[in-house]
């Protein structure tokens, strides 16, 4: 276990868990968290192929320490929201999977940090929201790029002007969430296909997170050609080999 001022990260080989712990503060994302988030995924250990992320005390993350955001000028402001663009970046295209483990407060910058991970698990106290526009500001974290890819434009300047909040049976329903499990059901599902995902190879999974949404962004003859890269080069490793072979011989494939 590595234990931070803002998180709280364990090992156990193949699976990490990394936990929200500003509890005092519904887990709000400060510049301090943000960091300790980064430095978490610069410095995996190589054998970790799933990421567990979740938050203690009931909320997930409510969203950007907006202590912090009155005191920005306008340049420090681009380079801060630059910042979150990278983190976030490096969640999503990392190679890295992470399931997030979602109670309470997804809202703002935490559905922003959500919406870069690659599976999402909400409990009925879930509540997604984007408040941005009723406090005067406008998201910055990533949010007009993945939540905007999930519900569309339309529906997200709604949810936004309005200040709308979702719960996790509406927001399985949108494409928020991709499970929406009972009370105290989230982490244990996390950690059930959290060993289902570790144990696909390695490079079928890299491909997954990182040419299926960049094919989504393509052109339908740019993303049918990357298709094929993607196919030819996934399928020369040793592990397809494997996976091929273990199907003819009606036995579960054991990868690197």
């Amino acid at each position: 276990m590595h234990q931070g001022t803002y998180t709280s990260a364990t090992f156990n080989g193949q699976i990490a868990e990394l936990e929200l712990i500003r509890e005092d503060k519904r887990n709000a994302m400060s510049t301090g968290l943000l960091e300790e988030i980064e430095a978490f995924y610069t410095n995996l250990p190589k054998e970790v192929r799933v990421v567990i992320l979740h938050g203690r005390g009931g909320h997930f993350c409510s969203g950007l320490d907006l202590a912090e955001h009155v005191s920005r000028t306008a340049e420090e402001g681009v380079y801060h929201s630059r910042h979150w663009h990278r983190v976030m970046d490096q969640i999503q295209f990392g190679g890295t999977i992470t399931i997030s483990a979602m109670t309470g407060a997804v809202i703002g910058g935490g559905l922003e940090l959500a919406t870069s991970t690659h599976v999402r698990i909400a409990e009925p106290s879930v509540i997604f929201q984007l408040p941005e526009g009723r406090r005067g500001i406008f998201v910055g974290g990533g949010a007009t790029v993945r939540v905007g890819r999930i519900l569309g434009a339309d529906r997200m300047v709604e949810m936004m002007l309005t200040g709308r909040k979702l719960d996790s049976e509406e927001g399985q329903r949108l494409g928020l969430c991709h499970y929406s499990v009972s009370e105290g059901e989230a982490l244990p599902v996390a950690r059930k296909l959290a060993t289902k995902i570790a144990g696909n190879a390695p490079m079928s999974n890299y491909f997954m997170v990182n040419a299926l949404s960049r094919i989504e962004d393509m052109s339908r003859a740019d993303g049918l050609f990357t298709e094929s890269l993607a196919a030819a080069l996934v399928q020369t490793t040793p592990d397809a080999e494997e996976g091929l072979k273990a199907f003819l011989e009606k036995r579960a494939p054991v990868f690197r």
